[in-house]
């Protein structure tokens, strides 16, 4: 029988961070040197929130991290079943679930993850002999 796997089949795994005292422009500037759309930030070791591109740019370097980062981020054990962590991404509206072992920062699944996740599903039902039957 095929089970529903955990957050960690389709997570990114150890994924950048930056601290929530680093200038807001560092964190702009990494995303985009790494081609990511959000960060996780750390405040003395621990997840405090998420950093994402939507948030903007500072073009004056005036503001920190700690200014513009989106508290109260959804956090799950990285054992935590897949279906659970997508049910409760939409009802939270959420596009970035960032992913704990033992308490620490060790993957991160964004709504692009959930494309690709989703797409290659897709392909592998279509490889098996599924259809469109239900469309």
């Amino acid at each position: 029988m095929k089970h529903i796997p955990a957050i960690k089949a389709v997570m990114t795994p150890f994924p950048y961070s930056i601290d929530a005292d680093a200038p807001a422009s560092s964190a702009f500037a990494a995303m985009k040197e790494h081609g990511i759309s959000h960060l996780p930030v750390m405040r003395s070791g621990a997840l405090v929130g998420t950093i994402s591109h939507v948030k903007g740019e500072d073009p004056e370097g005036k503001h920190k991290v700690r200014d513009i980062y989106r508290t109260d981020p959804y956090v799950v054990d990285l054992n935590e079943r897949l279906d659970h962590v997508l049910m409760a991404m939409a009802e939270r509206q959420a596009d970035v679930v960032l992913i704990t072992r033992h308490g620490r920062l060790a993957g991160i699944f964004t709504t692009t993850d959930v494309c690709r996740s989703y797409a290659t599903l897709l392909r592998q039902m279509m490889q098996s002999g599924g259809g469109d039957d239900a469309a």
